[in-house]
């Protein structure tokens, strides 16, 4: 028979003391547990909770030091719907999305030194989740043993959504009853696109196109696909994504064939002298890529990637952009734009859809998306005073 805590009189009066768990103790106004020190030794106290604690989080704290996850709680919930066929018949780039998410959410810490992870899913609402969007929207100074927060309104509703999505699969399966970040409004984010001027534009695709002879490796090179890709951007009207994935499929006797992701609408570009030698060029430098290193041509054409890297292998999104960013900052350097003309690949699409008489051009389904990408400024008549008599 174990021998009984004795009564401690700091304990916070919410807290039953008889049914505190074992292996949890108190001192020093917050809830530690003790662990092996690394180098033998004493032990050492590692806190776990604050004083605002509750006894159900102390039971769940200790269920989860040996189980790893709490039935019912965010984390368990979670790793329940990674382990689902729904989450398995989504693409890979999403699951790596969402499982970045789910860690975000997860290692979140509160006030009480607990983790968000540790929480009951059934025990928070709305206006909990309300004020974690809020908080990584707008920030947080350093607090105690939490890092400062820097803002950030993309990522909490980019969080938000995963959350919400993974509670109402946790419903539906009974891992859960309750959805906390249903109902909770997003964060306002702010409108950014850095489209170009005309001469801008103009200087940074020559520098690209220079610069991109060069051997490659070679002081002051860049990638030598990105001029090709600048020209499709603004010509298709096309994301970053969407470059890197057109293929031989793309290629119509009457244009180049779009692949928009996000619901928008595919259309046919009709071909001009500046896609078609950009489209000639990039066939040209894949096939002696392909040469190079001695890679066999793919049969299909859905398979034949049109921006390929120096060794042959399809062209990552990622890589796209890191070229993107050295060749913008090299520009920077050498003067070719000011910091303030700084533009990202995706402000091409803006400058095509505004460039284009036909705003549909570029996919949207709904007007509202069409005016966000058209910057053109209206050009309108001045009111006529209507003939009138005294």
């Amino acid at each position: 028979m174990p021998r009984p805590r004795k009564y401690h009189p700091s304990i916070p009066p919410h807290i039953d003391q008889s049914k505190i768990p074992k292996g949890i103790y108190w001192g020093d106004g917050r809830w530690y547990t003790l662990i092996p020190h690394p180098e033998g030794g004493r032990h050492q106290k590692r806190t776990i909770a604050g004083r605002a604690a509750r006894l159900s989080d102390l039971h769940a704290i200790i269920e989860q030091q040996h189980t790893g996850n709490v039935k019912g709680t965010v984390g368990d919930v979670f790793n329940q719907f990674h382990h689902s066929s729904e989450f398995a018949g989504l693409a890979k780039a999403t699951q790596k999305d969402y499982q970045w998410c789910a860690q975000a959410i997860q290692s979140f810490l509160l006030k009480d030194n607990t983790t968000l992870g540790s929480k009951a899913v059934n025990r928070l609402n709305v206006p909990t989740w309300q004020r974690l969007v809020e908080v990584i929207a707008q920030g947080r100074p350093a607090q105690g043993d939490s890092e400062a927060i820097q803002p950030a309104p993309s990522k909490a509703n980019h969080m938000l959504r995963y959350a919400r999505r993974a509670f109402a699969w946790g419903i539906r399966h009974g891992h859960c009853t309750t959805n906390p970040a249903h109902g909770v409004k997003q964060a306002k984010e702010r409108t950014r696109y850095r489209m170009p001027d005309l001469k801008t534009f103009a200087a940074i695709h020559a520098f690209a196109a220079e610069r991109g002879q060069r051997q490659a490796h070679s002081i002051g090179s860049v990638a030598p696909y990105l001029a090709a890709a600048m020209t499709f951007a603004y010509g298709l009207r096309l994301r970053g994504i969407e470059v890197c994935t057109l293929t031989d499929a793309h290629h119509k006797p009457e244009g180049i064939l779009s692949n928009r992701r996000k619901g928008s609408r595919d259309n046919i570009t009709r071909w001009n002298d500046e896609l078609r030698s950009a489209w000639d060029w990039l066939v040209q430098y894949r096939a002696a890529r392909w040469a190079s290193h001695k890679r066999a041509t793919p049969l299909r054409p859905e398979n034949r990637f049109l921006f390929v890297n120096q060794s042959g292998a399809r062209l990552s999104k990622s890589s796209l952009d890191t070229a993107w960013q050295r060749m913008i900052v090299m520009a920077i350097m050498e003067g070719v734009i000011t910091e303030e003309e700084r533009f990202s690949l995706h402000g091409l699409k803006h400058r095509g859809i505004t460039d284009s008489e036909d705003k549909r051009s570029g996919g949207h389904r709904t007007e509202a998306m069409r005016e966000r990408y058209d910057h053109e400024i209206p050009i309108v008549e001045p009111p006529k005073k209507p003939e009138f008599s005294r």
